[in-house]
C-alpha cells in the first residue's frame, strides 16, 4: 500500500473540501471565525467519523493536527481573497455553485480513497463492505457537517447524485484491489471513477428520483 500516494490523496481532500467550505461560509455571509470553523469542519469531519467508526482514539486530526492547520490556511487565503475582491462573485453568476461543484467532487474522491485504504491499514482488509462503508462516510461526513451547520439540506439528500458516485467508486476500488492485489492502481482508478460519474451527471443533470407533492 502507498503511503506517499494516501498523503497525496490526503492533502488533496483536505484544501478542496476546506475551500468548499470556506466558499459556503463566505455565501452565507459568516465572520473570518465561522469560515475557518466551517472550513475545518469540511475537511476534517468524515475523517473524525471514520476514525470512531474504527475504535482509533482520539481521532487523528487531534493527534496530528496537520490537515486543521491546511485546513485552516487554505480557509484564510480564501476569505482573504474574496474580502478584497468583494465584486468578484457579482461578475461572475453562479461562480459558488461551480467552484462547490468542482471541489466537492476532489473531495469526495480523494477522501472516499482515504477511507478505503486507511480502513485497509487497520486491518479490515478483508471486510469489504466496512471498506466501502469507511470510504463512503469519509467521503460525504464532512460534506453533511458543513450543510447541517450552514443551515441547509446535505447536498448527499438533493443534489446530482452525489454520494452515489462514493459508493460507486468505493466498491469498484475494493473489487480491483480483490482481483489486482494492489492498492496503487486500486487508489487511483476509485478516484477518477468518482470524479467521472459526478462530472456525467452534472452535464447530463443526472439526478436520483424523487416524489414530487403538489404545494
Amino acid at each position: 500500500m502507498s503511503f506517499t500516494l494516501l498523503g497525496i490523496f490526503d492533502l488533496i481532500g483536505t484544501i478542496a473540501f476546506a475551500i468548499s467550505g470556506a466558499i459556503t461560509g463566505i455565501e452565507k455571509k459568516m465572520d473570518i471565525f465561522g469560515v475557518n470553523i466551517l472550513a475545518i469542519v469540511t475537511a476534517c469531519g468524515g475523517g473524525i467519523i471514520r476514525d470512531i467508526i474504527m475504535g482509533s482514539f482520539p481521532p487523528q486530526m487531534f493527534v496530528n493536527p496537520f490537515y486543521v492547520a491546511i485546513a485552516a490556511i487554505v480557509a484564510n487565503i480564501v476569505f482573504l481573497i474574496m474580502y478584497f475582491h468583494r465584486a468578484f462573485p457579482d461578475k461572475f453568476t453562479g461562480i459558488y455553485d461551480l467552484s462547490l461543484f468542482i471541489f466537492d467532487t476532489l473531495g469526495l474522491g480523494a477522501f472516499m480513497v482515504d477511507g478505503v485504504t486507511i480502513g485497509a491499514g487497520f486491518g479490515y482488509e478483508e471486510d469489504l463492505f466496512l471498506l466501502v462503508f469507511l470510504g463512503f462516510i469519509t467521503g460525504v461526513g464532512g460534506g453533511v457537517l458543513r450543510d447541517v451547520l450552514s443551515n441547509q439540506m446535505p447536498a448527499i439528500f438533493v443534489k446530482h447524485v452525489y454520494a452515489l458516485p462514493v459508493i460507486v467508486g468505493g466498491i469498484l476500488m475494493v473489487i480491483m484491489h480483490e482481483f489486482m492485489g494492489t492498492w496503487h492502481l486500486a487508489m487511483i482508478f476509485g478516484f477518477i471513477i468518482v470524479i467521472m460519474l459526478r462530472v456525467l451527471a452534472r452535464h447530463f443533470l443526472w439526478n436520483l428520483p424523487k416524489v414530487h407533492i403538489p404545494e
